[in-house]
């Protein structure tokens, strides 16, 4: 299967980093023009110059901004008006015993992983329904099926995604837009490499040992026993962009090694 995505404009939020570096790079390569957003421009500029490292005559530009924020959203969407291709990867995650979960923090990460999307498919979904061809995608996780105890707020936020991709996808029937999340189980990311890390260094064992430990403990379902690499995920977003997906919508894709103890 060839992938073609010349003439295609993709926007891939959270994207200096792990899956959305990953994604960007895999729309990339396919032909599509990306656009990389990041807090920072530093981190921003640096995303673009791994890309365009490695992909020659990548086609790139950036945006940096909070698109955790409504400011953030529409500072994107000031800046690039229209896209074809929306992949909502933007998300953060912290390990926090239920009780110890203050208001702020359900707010936060509310804004961040399920807000940013909501605020960016509102906008850009409408331009795609009107020139009769889109895709819009959510990074959920498997953690939106099997709410892991250690970070509820987390996996509400990545359960709701679910419920936005069904229902947007649902609004565009018959458009020619498709909307779909992508749910990855663990996944050596750079945010979970940093916890890892951390948690090797205070145990004084390799990083590699603490990932075979968290698969055995916590995702014991896992069929590969192992973490998925970022670019496993991407190989799906960049799929589901394509024109080959055409018939793929209002689904919830997993990428999750099998956690997931289901048939469909």
């Amino acid at each position: 299967m060839h992938i073609d995505l010349n003439r295609r404009h993709a926007i891939v939020t959270g994207s200096t980093a792990g899956i959305g570096l990953a994604i960007a790079r895999g729309l990339a390569a396919a032909g599509a023009h990306v656009v990389i957003t990041g807090r920072t421009q530093a981190r921003v500029d640096d995303a673009i110059a791994d890309i365009a490292g490695q992909i020659d005559g990548a086609q790139l530009s950036g945006v940096a901004g909070d698109l955790g924020t409504r400011a953030g959203a529409e500072q994107l969407i000031a800046a690039v008006p229209d896209t074809d291709i929306l992949v909502n990867n933007l998300g953060i995650f912290e390990p926090k015993g239920f009780f110890d979960i203050p208001d702020a923090d359900w707010l936060r990460f509310f804004e961040v992983n399920v807000m940013s999307g909501v605020r960016l498919a509102r906008h850009y979904a409408q331009g795609m329904a009107k020139r009769g061809w889109g895709r819009v995608q959510f990074l959920s996780s498997e953690s939106g099926v099997q709410i892991p105890a250690e970070m509820v707020h987390y996996g509400v936020t990545k359960t709701a995604q679910l419920a936005v991709s069904r229902g947007l996808a649902e609004s565009l029937a018959g458009t020619g837009v498709t909307v779909n999340a992508i749910l990855p189980g663990p996944t050596r990311s750079e945010g979970v490499g940093d916890f890892f890390g951390k948690i090797a260094a205070e145990q004084g064992v390799p990083v590699e040992q603490v990932e075979r430990e968290f698969i055995a403990t916590h995702r014991p379902s896992s069929l590969i026993k192992r973490l998925a690499t970022v670019d496993e995920v991407a190989h799906m977003a960049v799929y589901l962009a394509s024109e080959q997906a055409s018939a793929t919508t209002g689904a919830a894709v997993r990428v999750d090694g099998g956690v997931v103890r289901s048939v469909i």
